[in-house]
């Protein structure tokens, strides 16, 4: 799904800082990561003949093939740590962090670093004890934390942060020109409430057999529907007393499938439709979809993946908003790194963290044409800047961001309201429950839970 753009790597060169190791590493850890932007740098020791010990840090990820930037952000920091060796691990992305779990909870796991992919393996491993505090770092290399847009306070555990994210993936809304220019219609702009998005997907929407067109799409996934209802920051997927605020946005996309807005939900689970099959194929008119799409458009587009005369022409806005809501508020979810609490050199292992977390490694991540966590100019004209990104000025804004929130906040037990979530929600679009018969299950089974 997030395919690397190789050919734009050759392009951009990354000045990075030179970064000193701490104490000198025997083991295998992870990476390193360049310091984040108003730091103090430290520099490399001096050659005085006693040269740091070689260090190899011993890194989890998965997918390392298909996503190049591991190897990206490997090969910037070794040019600026001559004595650490990155070593990475691929564990597949297919119950990824299952897996480190079970890893991690060997008595004999050399990991130093290891990537967290969701919030609720985040969850496990803090419980497990697998991975350490990061604040006594933080505080002494004054890491300016509102750089991450305040998704780190939604990842604190009892006060204390055990993660720094890298990788932070946004909902925007995507869109075909071409078809809306063959209905005469003006394009969808960065300022849309749910109901001006309701009424351009219902203008857009054609039944005419062997001319269909939908007005919008939406994936399988609970986060599709469900999110719309957590833009205002007062609600979040973990509210289980009351979720009746899900009650419209599930009342607005059943009403646009009874009226052929969109493909219906149970359709989709039947054929096993990707939405990246749907959106390229040329009968979509608009999709809300993360911004890890972008880079798969590009990419596929350029390789003749998918073909330009169906999808060729398209562009970014900000997701829609409730009213009173501003613009550009939307939900993401972050990658980040964390030191294990079994390797025996975390002064190391912290060092590579800071670096990839910090803006030297926001700007590796953006020449790869994936979403740093930290949104510097630079990454910002440098996402821009890729041949294939949309270069008019509303696709460009899209990317500012005014108010970001996890699709799903830390809590010790949000894999357990995940799932219930996600069955109740199964249910609801599939006709299996009415909206309220399901919002009132979902209530029920968080009640239990918590």
């Amino acid at each position: 799904m997030r395919k690397f753009l190789s050919v734009l790597l050759s392009a951009v060169m990354i000045a990075t800082l030179a970064t000193g190791c701490g104490s000198p590493k025997t083991q295998d850890p992870t990476t390193a990561a360049p310091q984040q932007g108003n730091n103090e740098a430290t520099t490399a020791a001096p050659d005085t003949g006693n040269e740091a010990k070689p260090v190899t840090l011993k890194w989890a990820i998965w997918d390392k093939e298909s996503t190049p930037y591991w190897q990206a952000l490997a090969d910037e920091y070794q040019k600026t740590h001559n004595n650490v060796t990155i070593e990475m691990v691929d564990l597949g992305s297919t119950d990824y962090m299952t897996v480190l779990a079970t890893e991690l909870s060997g008595s004999g796991t050399d990991f130093d670093v290891v990537t967290i992919k969701d919030v609720p393996g985040y969850a496990t491993l803090v419980q497990k004890n697998a991975i350490a505090s990061l604040d006594d770092y933080i505080k002494k290399d004054g890491i300016d934390l509102s750089k991450y847009a305040g998704v780190t306070d939604q990842v604190t555990v009892n006060g204390s942060l055990y993660e720094l994210p890298f990788r932070n993936d946004f909902w925007v809304l995507f869109y075909n020109k071409d078809l809306f220019d063959a209905a005469n219609v003006p394009y969808p702009t960065n300022d849309m409430t749910f109901k001006q998005y309701d009424e351009l997907a219902r203008k857009m929407t054609k039944t005419d057999f062997g001319a269909q067109v939908y007005g919008t799409h939406y994936h399988t996934w609970r986060s599709a529907v469900q999110l719309f209802g957590v833009l205002d920051g007062k609600h979040t997927i973990l509210d289980g007393n009351d979720y009746s605020f899900f009650k419209e946005y599930y009342e607005m996309v059943l009403n646009q499938e009874k009226d052929g807005v969109c493909r219906k939900y149970s359709d989709l689970k039947t054929e096993g439709l990707h939405y990246s099959a749907a959106f390229s194929g040329g009968d979509v008119a608009m999709m809300n979809m993360g911004s890890w799409f972008i880079a798969t458009m590009i990419s596929n587009l350029a390789s003749g993946e998918y073909d330009k005369s169906l999808c060729g022409n398209w562009g970014i806005v900000k997701y829609p908003h409730a009213e009173g809501v501003p613009a550009g508020s939307t939900l993401g979810t972050i990658t980040g790194l964390s030191v294990t609490t079994a390797t025996d050199t975390p002064d190391e292992a912290w060092e590579f963290v800071k670096w990839v977390s910090g803006e030297e490694g926001a700007a590796v991540m953006a020449a790869t044409g994936n979403f740093p966590a930290i949104m510097t100019s630079e990454a910002m004209n440098l996402i821009t800047g890729l041949e294939g990104f949309p270069q008019d000025a509303e696709s460009k804004e899209a990317l500012n961001v005014s108010n970001l929130y996890l699709e799903v906040p830390y809590a010790p037990n949000v894999s357990e309201i995940n799932s219930a979530l996600d069955s109740y929600h199964g249910s609801i679009m599939s006709g299996e429950m009415s909206i309220d018969d399901g919002i009132k299950a979902m209530e029920d089974a968080v009640k239990a839970i918590k």
